[in-house]
């Protein structure tokens, strides 16, 4: 799968369904009928949105976790609580349940956006808050995370 791109401002109806955004479904083409999975950010009151293929990759890191450690048997159960496969339907929408739109705040106003191999979908407010409180130390987190002299973990 190509890496995703874009962030774009929605409306999600009273039934919870959204429409995808006309340029990510484009982005998606090729694996849209294979549906994705639904589950609830680790970090963020937001959702997070996994191509089939990304999750199975995902899924087979977890497997791997020993289950006879009991931090592992919890971060399985935590990570998948509230897991939901979920598919957009031929009008382009797709159903978020209701139990995750409680989770993320979800109503109305809300903002889809990648990220990398993912999609993010926030309530727009809380999309908009998080995105401030970040900028105020963008700056010493880039250059923690990407500003390596090392060649194979900087960027330029």
């Amino acid at each position: 799968m190509d890496l995703l791109t874009g962030t774009y401002e929605c409306k999600v109806d009273s039934k919870g369904r959204l429409m995808m955004p006309v340029a990510l479904k484009k982005q998606l083409s090729s694996i849209i009928q294979d549906g994705f999975v639904l589950r609830r950010s680790v970090f963020q009151k937001c959702l997070e949105l996994y191509p089939m293929a990304e999750w199975q990759v995902l899924m087979q890191k977890i497997n791997k976790l020993n289950r006879f450690k009991k931090k592992n048997n919890d971060f399985i159960r935590r990570f998948t609580a509230g897991v939901k496969m979920v598919e957009v339907d031929v009008n382009g929408r797709l159903l978020i349940p209701k139990d995750l739109t409680v989770f993320a705040n979800i109503s109305k106003n809300i903002v889809v956006s990648s990220a990398i191999n993912i999609i993010e979908i926030w309530d727009k407010d809380l999309y908009e808050q998080a995105i401030d409180d970040a900028t105020i130390d963008f700056a010493d987190l880039a250059e923690d995370v990407m500003g390596q002299d090392d060649e194979d973990y900087g960027v330029s």
